[in-house]
């Protein structure tokens, strides 16, 4: 493991102390703040067009159970990445797995800038989902390698911070882009600023310096194997609760502006204030995982993932969506501590792969989901929303039941 950046500060001097002692609580380590710093930026490009995605393939001439589709294949897309991009990981080593990464993502970011029509999106996603899927396992084994088992929930917080900030502050600025130049120009200045910042990222995760820990050659019923009863628990109760995600996921943006009526700007506000609400919540939430232990913050998320589209179709204008946003963002309330139990029960050689293979089988499992909720958008738009209400609370209730407090801990 590589020498933590830590160890290079004086905390005799009290200004560095303090500084030392942020970075310990934080999980600061320079691995970590480097990928950190990696999923910030590249973030903050896709965030500036990401949620908007819908309304630019309804610009492209997509109808609803198209813009379904989409979110269906979006999904089989991050099930098929996960393994892959672990074994990557693990085979070829961090740095070198991101630099591949980063690449095949930038001409996904191409492919939609130049996109004529909607069929070419869906090209375009299967690149552009190398970063927000293959990296995956990536970023969970950074934090597995560099930090010990009592900092990764914190590290997992870090890490999550970084990620959900572009999340608040991007769509305000994209939503305010394509308020001026329209949903096509808008959409595209915003995929030619990720293409920027993509090459900044680059010179960024050149500063991972991970040894690549020899293993076995497992293959992937190997892998399978190797996962203890509590992680297939865990999995199985997360499998129902994204599935209550996904039913209406690409449909929010069409509900709260084409049957709400809210304008895309606000749009974007709604989706920062669901950011800033999850950053908030994580570090106290993390501190409180730590001391009382991390279920009933799981549970918490999972009722919040169930109570969110409900509370949706609940809202008749802009206010009473703000509280709806904020149930939104409280659905994080519990993901550092979840993130962290995977990693725990993940052996260090295996580390990406164990991660990749959850989220292949997670993903895989609920990428109908998407489409789903298209179809039933076409019975009545809230019909989706209501329907993941119910899916959401069987997933809380799974998770409550099988999956006991000692290995939550």
């Amino acid at each position: 493991m590589t020498e933590d950046i830590d160890s290079l500060a004086n905390p005799s001097g009290s200004s560095t102390g303090k500084f030392h002692s942020l970075r310990q609580s934080l999980g600061l380590e320079r691995n970590v703040a480097a990928a950190s710093a990696a999923v910030f930026l590249l973030g903050f490009g896709e965030e500036l067009w990401k949620k908007f995605l819908p309304k630019y393939l309804e610009a492209l001439g997509a109808g609803t159970t198209t813009i379904g589709l989409f979110g269906t294949v979006k999904d089989f897309f991050d099930a098929i990445y996960q393994y892959p991009g672990g074994w990557l990981a693990d085979r070829a080593g961090r740095r070198r797995a991101f630099l591949v990464f980063i690449g095949l993502a930038s001409f996904g970011y191409l492919i939609y800038l130049v996109s004529p029509s909607w069929p070419f999106i869906f090209l375009g996603l299967a690149f552009t989902m190398a970063w927000t899927s293959m990296a995956s396992p990536a970023i969970f084994a950074v934090i597995g390698d560099s930090l010990p088992k009592n900092k990764r929930a914190i590290g997992f917080t870090f890490q999550s911070l970084v990620k959900r900030l572009p999340m608040a502050v991007a769509p305000m600025i994209g939503g305010s882009i394509i308020a001026t130049l329209g949903i096509r120009n808008g959409i595209r200045t915003g995929l030619a600023i990720t293409l920027v910042l993509a090459g900044i990222t680059i010179f960024i995760v050149l500063m991972i310096n991970i040894p690549v820990v020899p293993g076995e050659t497992l293959n992937i019923r190997g892998v399978w194997r190797s996962f203890h009863n509590a992680l297939k628990r865990l999995l199985i109760s997360d499998i129902i609760i994204r599935m209550c995600e996904g039913l209406p996921d690409v449909l929010i943006v069409l509900y709260v502006t084409n049957v709400i009526g809210v304008s895309i700007a606000q749009y974007g506000v709604l989706i920062a204030i669901q950011l800033v609400t999850s950053i908030v919540v994580y570090i106290p939430a993390a501190k409180l995982a730590d001391r009382f232990g991390r279920k009933p913050f799981v549970i918490a998320t999972f009722v919040c993932f169930a109570l969110f589209p409900v509370a949706i179709v609940m809202s008749s204008g802009f206010l009473s969506l703000v509280g709806a946003f904020i149930i939104g963002g409280l659905r994080e309330i519990g993901e550092p501590s979840r993130k962290a139990m995977i990693v725990d029960f993940a052996a260090p050689q295996l580390r990406a792969r164990t991660v990749g293979l959850y989220y292949l089988i997670r993903s895989l499992s609920i990428s109908p989901a998407a489409a789903i909720g298209g179809l039933l958008w076409r019975t009545a738009p809230e019909t989706p929303f209501f329907v993941a209400g119910v899916v959401g609370l069987i997933g809380a209730l799974v998770f409550a039941v099988t999956v006991e407090e000692r290995y939550a801990s």
